[in-house]
C-alpha cells in the first residue's frame, strides 16, 4: 500500500525531507556528540544568544510549541516590554538542539529528556524555565492492523521521533508492562518490538505504506494520521502517565543568571499564553494552523482535532482507559513539578537508546530536579497569574505522579 497522494502533498513544500532527516547530525547527537558537532563555536555563539535582548524563538511546527507561538501571536512579549523576532520553524529535534546550542535561539521548547541529556552528557548549560504543555501525544496503529493492545506490538515495528523523548520513555514503559521487550535492530524475535527513529512528517505515510506498524509522536501528527492515513489511536500518552510533561521551555543558564529581569518577562509571557491556550483551545488551534498565522503547516481541521478531540469514542475504542483522570488530549500549565523530573530521570535509565547513555548511571534524580530546573521565574509569574496553576489540588505546587496502563 502506498501513501495517499494528498497525504504526501501536505509537506511537499513546508516539510521537505532534507529539512527533517539530516541523518548525520541526528546520529552525532544521538551518540552524545553535541560538543564535537559544534566544535569550538558552542560557548561563543551561545554566549551571544544569552546577551541578545531580542527574544529569538526556535520551534518545531507541532502543538508542543503552542505556548511560545501564542505568546508571540497575542503580543505578550511586547506587553512585557520585550522585543521579539518572528519565531523560526525548525524541522527536526536535532536541528533545534543544534540551533539552540549554537546560539541561534535564546528561547526554545525541547522534549523534557533532551535538556537532561544536554546538561549531563554534553555539559551544555541549559536551564528548564517551565513546562510548555502537558500530554499532547499518542500512539497510533493501522486501522485494520488488529493491534488492540501493547502486547500486540510483539513482532512489530514502531517509530519514535527521538531517542531522548517522552515518547520513547512512555512507549518502552508500556511495552515492558505488557511483557514485550523493546529492541533497536532490524530483525525482531518473539516477544520483541523494534523501535526506530523517524521524522514526524514521514510517520503517517510510512504507516499508510506498511513500512511501520505504528508510531508515537506529538500532535498534530496523530490527528493527521487518523484523518489522512487510516490510522487508529491505540492509547493517548496522557492516559498512561497522568498529565505528563512533554516539552519544556528552555534558555541558556547565563541568561537566567545575568539577565533575570529579561528572563522573568519571558516567563510571564509564556504563562499568560498557557492560560489563554487552556481557555481557548479550538481558537488557538485555528490561530497556529496553516489557515491562521501559519506557524504550523497543517490545516485548521487537523490542528483543532489534535487539540480538542478527546471524546467518548476513544473510551469505547480503548484509547482512553482512565476517564476518571479527566485528562485532555493536550493541556497547558507551566509549573515544573519536581516529582515528574525525578520520574523522568529514573525512567530514562530503563529506556533503550542508541549511543552512549552511561551518563545516566549514578545520575541522582533529586539533584537533577534541583539543578536542571530554575523555577524562580515561573513561581513569581504564577503569583502574578495564579489562574495558570492547576485547580485540582489543595497544594498546586506538589503532586504524586500517576503512571499505569
Amino acid at each position: 500500500m502506498s501513501a495517499p497522494d494528498d497525504l504526501s502533498d501536505l509537506w511537499t513544500h513546508e516539510w521537505t525531507r532534507a529539512d527533517w532527516t539530516r541523518r548525520n547530525t541526528l546520529d552525532a547527537l544521538a551518540r552524545g556528540g553535541l560538543a564535537a558537532l559544534l566544535g569550538g563555536t558552542v560557548s561563543s555563539r551561545a554566549a551571544h544568544a544569552a546577551d541578545d535582548e531580542t527574544v529569538r524563538i526556535g520551534y518545531l511546527p507541532i502543538t508542543d510549541a503552542t505556548a511560545l507561538l501564542v505568546a508571540h501571536a497575542q503580543g505578550y512579549f511586547e506587553e512585557a516590554g520585550l522585543k521579539v523576532a518572528e519565531p523560526v520553524p525548525v524541522r527536526s529535534w536535532s536541528a533545534l538542539v543544534e540551533g539552540f546550542a549554537a546560539g541561534k535561539f535564546n528561547l526554545a521548547h525541547l522534549l523534557k529528556p533532551i535538556p537532561i541529556w544536554m546538561r549531563y552528557n554534553n555539559k551544555f548549560p541549559v536551564k528548564v524555565l517551565a513546562w510548555a504543555h502537558t500530554n499532547g501525544s499518542g500512539i497510533v496503529v493501522g486501522g485494520k492492523s488488529g493491534i488492540n493492545d501493547f502486547k500486540d506490538l510483539a513482532g512489530k515495528r514502531v517509530a519514535v521521533p527521538y531517542w531522548y523523548s517522552m515518547h520513547n520513555v512512555v512507549l518502552q514503559y508500556a511495552l515492558r508492562q505488557s511483557g514485550v521487550t523493546p529492541v533497536i535492530r532490524g530483525e525482531v524475535g518473539a516477544g520483541e518490538c523494534a523501535i526506530q527513529i523517524l521524522p514526524p512528517p514521514e510517520m503517517p505515510p510510512a504507516l499508510a505504506a506498511g513500512k511501520i506498524d505504528g508510531y508515537i509522536v506529538a500532535e498534530p501528527f496523530n490527528a493527521l494520521g487518523e484523518i489522512k492515513a487510516g490510522a487508529r489511536m491505540l492509547r493517548f500518552t496522557g492516559d498512561i502517565w497522568k498529565n505528563h510533561p512533554c516539552c519544556v521551555v528552555v534558555a541558556h543558564e547565563r541568561t537566567t543568571v545575568e539577565r533575570p529581569d529579561w528572563t522573568g518577562k519571558v516567563v510571564d509571557a509564556v504563562v499568560r499564553a498557557q492560560i489563554h491556550a487552556r481557555a481557548n483551545k479550538a481558537a488557538v488551534a485555528r490561530l497556529i494552523s496553516k489557515d491562521g498565522r501559519g506557524y504550523l503547516p497543517m490545516p485548521a481541521d487537523v490542528v483543532v482535532k489534535a487539540v480538542t478531540d478527546y471524546g467518548p469514542a476513544y473510551a469505547e475504542s480503548g484509547a482512553i482507559r482512565h476517564p476518571d483522570w479527566a485528562a485532555s488530549r493536550i493541556d497547558f500549565q507551566p509549573w515544573p513539578y519536581p516529582s515528574a523530573t525525578k520520574l523522568i530521570v529514573e525512567a530514562m535509565g530503563r529506556t533503550v537508546v542508541e549511543g552512549d547513555a552511561t551518563f545516566l548511571k549514578g545520575l541522582d534524580p533529586d539533584f537533577v530536579a534541583r539543578d536542571l530546573v530554575d523555577d524562580r521565574f515561573v513561581l513569581a509569574s504564577l503569583k502574578r497569574y495564579p489562574e495558570g496553576l492547576p485547580a485540582e489540588s489543595a497544594d498546586p505546587y506538589t503532586r504524586t505522579e500517576v503512571l499505569t496502563l
